[in-house]
């Protein structure tokens, strides 16, 4: 079963959404699913003490830590 909701987005999210659905040949619903599994591993991680971060592949040190999620 699927499930149809409405955003409403900013002008400018939602041209950087445009942009990067044509950049990845993707569309603007697999963005949003992709983004959603993202943030709900976020939240699983997080109740078990993860934090959500990039790591650079060679070295394998965190780069960047993501917080607010």
């Amino acid at each position: 079963m699927s499930v149809r909701f409405n955003v409403i987005l900013s002008d400018d999210l939602n041209r950087e959404i445009d942009q990067l659905a044509e950049r990845s040949e993707s569309n603007k619903s697999e963005i949003f699913r992709k983004a959603l599994q993202l943030f709900l591993a976020a939240q699983e991680g997080k109740q078990q003490g993860l934090k959500l971060g990039l790591v650079d592949p060679q070295s394998r040190q965190l780069q960047t830590e993501i917080i607010g999620l």
